[in-house]
């Protein structure tokens, strides 16, 4: 009498267990490479194809996110007009007519004039130009030496790590305007590669934390012992395996620190240790300005409300960013 056939689902334990095991194994091995397996299809009617990325998914949110769509838009304004300013202000920002001294709005110059007779419009405009460099360039800067130096010391740990950590104690415990006032007060120069380099060096160790902390984490990944045990050198884990799933939240603090390191150059101008004339600097219109602020107000308030939505802009593109690449929140 023929035993009754057994499906490959009752099997489950004793040498049952070992047969399902070697069927699922012949199966593997006999099934062409990139086949689905037997019986397998999309989830919950999902359609099949490649799965999303946390990249893909992040960009998804974003393009639904009014939040960001419009600081985006804002904020790609604000990068054309400090590239060319002439596409919307014609005239010349250092023009000056001592007769027309804080006049308000008049035809042609819809801002009103300063207390010597210059556009503010003209100048609100090429005033976008240092605070836009300053704040990438910042940073740019900021990012690529706090994720290199963070993510050293979180990959290797052991005496590096401490090094680094007091470093960072010792930068955190120096005040940002007084040290802006101190370190700048002795440079000359009227550029903004000095205001960018003392933001650069004040920056960077809150980013080599965050860098740090990301890399300690994706570290101890099961993929990241894996490609160790495969034999990976340092490099190839770095590059490969962590950098990649340890960027996004370097990318976010980044992000929101590009407006505050505007509003740090606006402020270190105001206190007249930042950016110097003949540099055009919202900040330098605002310590200019502010004496008139009764009798003229229009020449403060037109370059300290570009300054306010130009920060607004970046720290709302951060937090839409966050929201996006943060799993927690999803």
């Amino acid at each position: 009498m023929p035993e009754p056939s057994v499906p490959k689902e009752a099997i489950g334990h004793g040498d049952g267990g070992s047969a399902a095991l070697a069927l699922g194994e012949a199966e593997s091995l006999e099934r062409r490479p990139g086949a689905a397996p037997s019986g397998a299809g999309p989830p919950g009617g999902v359609p099949a194809g490649k799965p999303r990325s946390l990249w893909s998914d992040a960009w998804h949110d974003l393009c639904r996110n009014p939040v960001f769509v419009v600081s985006a838009l804002v904020i790609v304004f604000l990068v054309i007009i400090a590239i060319w300013p002439q596409l919307i202000a014609t005239g010349n920002p250092y023009r000056a007519d001592l007769a027309k001294a804080q006049q308000g709005s008049q035809p042609g110059h819809p801002f009103g004039f300063d207390t010597q007779g210059r556009d503010v419009y003209t100048r609100v405009v090429y005033g976008a130009r240092a605070s836009i460099t300053v704040g990438v360039c910042a940073t740019t800067g900021a990012a690529l030496l706090g994720s290199l130096l963070g993510g050293l010391a979180g990959f290797f740990g052991g005496w590096s790590d401490t090094l680094l950590s007091r470093i960072a104690d010792i930068f955190f415990g120096i005040p940002v305007i007084l040290g802006g006032l101190v370190f700048l007060s002795m440079v000359a120069s009227t550029t903004v590669w000095p205001v960018v380099g003392f933001i650069v060096l004040l920056g960077w160790p809150q980013v080599s934390r965050i860098a740090r902390g990301s890399v300690v984490t994706a570290k101890q990944n099961d993929y990241v012992q894996a490609a160790r045990a495969l034999g990976a050198g340092n490099g190839r884990m770095l590059l490969r395996h962590i950098a990649p799933n340890a960027v996004a939240p370097v990318i976010v603090v980044a992000t929101i620190a590009l407006g505050t390191f505007i509003a740090l150059e606006a402020t270190l101008s105001y206190l007249g240790a930042g950016l110097k004339p003949p540099t055009i600097s919202w900040g330098i219109d605002i310590s200019t300005a502010s004496p008139y602020i009764r009798s003229a107000p229009h020449m403060l308030l037109w370059p300290a409300g570009a300054l306010s939505i130009t920060v607004l802009a970046f720290i709302m593109l951060g937090d839409a960013v966050r929201d996006a690449l943060d799993p927690k929140l999803r």
